[in-house]
C-alpha cells in the first residue's frame, strides 16, 4: 500500500455528532434547573440535628413514662432483684445490724427458758464464751439470708414493689411518703417486713428473747447519688414528655428530610444520626454505672447496688438496641434502594443469585402457574404491602427490642426474595429449548 493511500477510518473512533447536542441539552438543563436554596437547605439541616439531639432524650422519656406510669413495667423490672445473690446478702446484711441493735446480749441466755437453752446453745454452735456476739450475729445472718433466698421474700417484694410503685413515682418527681421515699438524695425501701420474718425464726429457732424485739424500720438504699435531687427535676419534665417527644423527633427528621435537595441521602444521614446519637447514651450510662459505683460509700454493697442499677437501666439499655438497631436498618434500606454505584451492585447480586435459584427450580420442574405473571404484574404493590406490614408489627410490638426490629427486617427480607423468585421470568424447559434450535 502506498503511502499516500489513506487508511481505512476506524468507526469507533469517529466522533459522534449526538455528543454535541447531549452537552448542549444537559448544559441547558442546568441552566434552567432553580438553583438551590441556601436557606432551606441550611433549614432542612437544622431540623435533622434537632431531631437527632431529641432521639436520646426520646428514648429517657419514653422509660420515664413506662416506669413511673406502668405498674406492671415496673414491677417486671425490679422482681428478679429479689432473686440476686447481692442483694440478697446486702439485705440480710442490712437486717442483721438492725436486730442486733435490738438484742440484749448479756440477757440473752438469763432469759431463754429452760427447755430452749440446749437448743439455742446448738443453734449457736455451742461458742457461748466470749465469742457470743459473732455467734449470735452469725446465727441471725444466716436466719436473715435464709428469708432473703426464700419464695416467700420473693412474694413479699413483688407484692411491696407493686404497692409502693407510686410512692416510687413520687419519690422520683419530688415528694415523699410510702415505703420509698427520697431523703437527703437517697431513695430508700423500708425492710420492716423482712425483718419481722427473720425475727419469727430466731423465735422459731429457740432464741426467744428476740420475740421482745419490737418492729424495726430500717432502710434498704436503691438510689444514692448527690444528682438525685437533680435529677428528679428533668425526669419529671421527661415524664410530662412521655410519648409526644419521640414524635417530635420523628416529625422534625421528616421535615428536615422533605425539604431536603437529596432526600435519600438526607434520610441515611438523619437514620444515622439517631443511631449515633442514642449510641452515645448507651454508652453515657455505662459510663455513669462506674462513675455512680465508685462514688457510693463504703458500708454499701457495690454489687447489690450494681444489680438494682442495671434492674432500673434495663428497659433503657434495651431501648437504646433497639432504635439504634432501627436507625441502622432505615438507614441501610434506604441506601440500597438508592442510585449509588455500589448500592446497585448489592442489588444485582441480588436479582442475579434469585434468578439463579428460579433458573435451578424451572429445571427441577417446579412451576409457579398463575401465581407467577399474578406476582410480576403486581410485584410493586406487593412490595409496598410487605414494607406496610412489617411496619405495622413493628407499631403493634409493646416493647420491641433490638433483635425484634433485626428479626422484622429479616422477616422481610425473605418475604421480598419470594416475591422476587415468583416474579422472575421462568427458564425455557430443555424441551422447549429443543423445540426452538429445530424452528430456527
Amino acid at each position: 500500500m502506498a503511502d499516500g493511500d489513506a487508511h481505512p477510518e476506524d468507526p469507533a473512533e469517529r466522533p459522534d455528532p449526538e455528543q454535541p447536542r447531549a452537552r448542549a441539552a444537559a448544559l441547558e438543563g442546568e441552566q434552567a434547573r432553580p438553583p438551590r436554596h441556601r436557606l432551606t437547605s441550611f433549614l432542612a439541616a437544622v431540623l435533622i440535628v434537632v431531631g437527632c439531639v431529641l432521639a436520646p432524650l426520646s428514648v429517657i422519656a419514653v422509660w420515664a413514662a413506662d416506669e413511673l406510669g406502668d405498674t406492671d413495667r415496673y414491677v417486671a423490672t425490679v422482681a428478679p432483684l429479689a432473686s440476686n445473690p447481692e442483694v440478697q446478702n446486702a439485705v440480710a446484711n442490712r437486717a442483721t445490724d438492725a436486730l442486733m441493735t435490738h438484742l440484749d446480749l448479756p440477757a440473752l441466755l438469763s432469759e431463754a427458758v429452760p427447755q430452749d437453752r440446749p437448743r439455742l446453745q446448738k443453734a449457736l454452735g455451742g461458742r457461748l464464751g466470749d465469742s457470743l456476739e459473732e455467734a449470735v450475729r452469725s446465727f441471725v445472718h444466716d436466719k436473715a439470708r435464709a428469708v432473703a433466698a426464700s419464695d416467700a421474700f420473693k412474694t413479699v417484694w413483688t407484692d411491696a414493689n407493686r404497692r409502693i410503685h407510686s410512692s416510687l413515682d413520687k419519690a422520683l418527681t419530688g415528694s415523699g411518703g410510702g415505703a420509698v421515699q427520697l431523703k437527703n438524695d437517697t431513695v430508700t425501701l423500708d425492710l420492716a417486713p423482712l425483718i419481722d420474718q427473720v425475727r419469727t425464726r430466731l423465735v422459731d429457732a429457740g432464741m426467744s428473747v428476740a420475740a421482745h424485739i419490737p418492729t424495726v424500720h430500717t432502710d434498704f438504699t436503691l438510689v444514692r447519688s448527690e444528682q438525685v435531687g437533680k435529677a428528679r427535676t428533668y425526669v419529671r419534665l421527661l415524664q410530662l414528655a412521655g410519648n409526644w417527644l419521640p414524635v417530635l423527633a420523628v416529625v422534625l427528621i421528616a421535615a428536615g428530610v422533605l425539604l431536603s435537595v437529596r432526600r435519600r441521602r438526607a434520610l441515611v444521614a438523619g437514620c444515622l444520626g439517631v443511631a449515633v446519637a442514642t449510641g452515645v447514651l448507651g454508652i453515657g450510662l455505662r459510663a455513669f454505672r462506674v462513675i455512680y459505683l465508685d462514688r457510693l460509700p463504703a458500708d454499701v454493697s457495690q454489687g447489690a447496688a450494681g444489680a438494682v442499677y442495671d434492674a432500673l437501666t434495663h428497659f433503657l439499655q434495651t431501648t437504646v438496641r433497639m432504635v439504634v438497631a432501627l436507625g441502622v436498618v432505615i438507614a441501610l434500606g434506604a441506601w440500597l434502594t438508592g442510585p449509588g454505584r455500589h448500592a446497585g451492585l448489592v442489588r444485582r447480586l441480588w436479582t442475579s443469585g434469585i434468578g439463579a435459584v428460579r433458573v435451578t427450580a424451572d429445571r427441577a420442574g417446579l412451576r409457579t402457574g398463575p401465581v407467577g405473571p399474578f406476582v410480576r404484574r403486581h410485584r410493586t404493590w406487593l412490595t409496598w404491602i410487605l414494607v406496610a406490614l412489617s411496619l405495622l408489627v413493628y407499631l403493634l410490638w409493646s416493647y420491641p427490642t433490638g433483635w425484634v426490629v433485626v428479626g422484622i427486617a429479616l422477616c422481610l427480607l425473605f418475604l421480598l426474595a419470594v416475591v422476587e423468585f415468583l416474579a422472575a421470568e421462568p427458564s425455557a424447559s430443555p424441551g422447549e429449548q429443543a423445540a426452538a434450535g429445530a424452528s430456527a
